[in-house]
């Protein structure tokens, strides 16, 4: 079963991708580190065994997402933000998102493109995109994009999106690097890449922020000058909140 099939916006408190020193991993939770990324069809056996199920990332993150103070969430992650947009621009939307979760998928290929022709390309809108990897693949993913550089990040994202049927399935790996190889990945870089733990930690370290901090705990969630939306909104429901925002 592919895993773009997976629902999103649910509850699972089953596995965490976390860092073996970091309290969240002892118990019942299963540390994912660079060997699982490696691991192709491994990784792939765990996240197929979550597809059926409602996902939640982490213990002690039961309430939803709530509005957050905007200062907060402008302190960038460890790894640095990812933004498109005037740094400057009067409003600044934040996305939260899984590159395995199909609902951020179709929030990319419906409402972002207009959101970025309207909003992001005339300068009212700044937009950050973070990394809440649901499962090891997403983890992954991220880990690529990243790797990529800041001038093909955006447009690996968009792709991983656009082809996520393709590579999220049983034996992710060839699909994966076909596209990395697109990027100008070589098979050296892209092993080198989902071997890195430093980064893997840090996608870790700001997933729990965001779950433990603003309450994140499903895709996609987007903060819109820190008032949270749920789910993938359409862009007439995201003009709702942000015209408003553009005459004050």
């Amino acid at each position: 079963m592919p895993l773009a099939n997976r629902p999103a916006n649910a509850t699972f408190v089953g596995n965490i991708i976390a860092p073996p020193n970091d309290p969240r991993a002892s118990g019942s939770f299963q540390v994912i580190t660079r060997r699982t990324l490696l691991l192709g069809g491994s990784v792939l056996a765990m996240a197929v065994t979550l597809s059926g199920a409602p996902l939640l990332l982490l213990p002690g993150s039961q309430a939803s997402a709530q509005n957050a103070s905007a200062a907060d969430l402008l302190v960038p992650p460890n790894l640095g933000d990812m933004s498109l947009g005037k740094a400057d621009a009067p409003v600044t939307i934040i996305e939260y998102a899984s590159m395995t979760c199909p609902h951020c998928a179709h929030f990319h290929e419906t409402t972002y493109p207009e959101l970025k022709k309207r909003y992001i390309d005339t300068g009212k809108v700044r937009f950050i995109f973070r990394e809440f990897p649901l499962d090891p693949l997403a983890a992954g993913a991220s880990m690529l994009a990243r790797c990529a550089g800041k001038d093909k990040y955006f447009p690996l994202i968009e792709t991983l999106f656009q082809q996520q049927r393709q590579w999220a399935v049983e034996k992710p790996i060839p699909p994966l690097m076909a596209i990395a190889k697109q990027a100008g990945f070589t098979e050296q870089s892209f092993n080198a890449c989902l071997s890195d733990q430093k980064m893997l930690d840090a996608l870790n370290a700001e997933r729990g922020r965001a779950a433990d901090k603003f309450g994140v705990n499903s895709t996609p969630t987007l903060f819109v000058n820190g008032k949270v939306q749920k789910g993938g909104a359409t862009i007439d429901e995201l003009a709702k909140i942000i015209d408003p925002l553009l005459k004050s």
